[in-house]
């Protein structure tokens, strides 16, 4: 495969991902409003806007070359605590994950209060 087929190949799979993202956001959003600002990271004028688009729309915005979802997070702390999720631990026992995933959440959900608020 050489790099303009590579090239196309990845913003297929990038409007792709829009696409689907998009009809899962307004999908969110349609079933339970303040769930889907929380799921999706979005404020509440986002989520109007998106849930007024009509599909033509939601196609002509999903076929950019930009991905529109990204990671809701940078901290280092929840990356270690989402990623630890599964692992054995060292003496090779099962790890309980879910006290990682609870305090996971509980910091994403400070980060989201904090973006509502501003």
């Amino acid at each position: 495969m050489d790099a303009v087929q590579l090239d196309e190949r990845l913003l297929s799979e990038i409007r792709d991902a829009n696409l689907s993202y998009l009809i899962l956001a307004q999908r969110l959003i349609r079933a339970d409003k303040a769930q889907a600002l929380y799921r999706l990271g979005v404020s509440e004028e986002t989520a109007d806007i998106v849930d007024a688009l009509s599909p033509s729309q939601m196609m002509k915005i999903a076929a950019g070359n930009t991905l529109m979802c990204r990671f809701r997070f940078d901290d280092q702390m929840i990356w270690s605590l989402l990623a630890e999720h599964g692992r054995p631990a060292a003496d090779g026992a099962a790890r309980d994950g879910s006290a990682g995933r609870l305090h996971a959440s509980i910091l994403m959900a400070g980060d989201f209060s904090e973006t509502v608020m501003a």
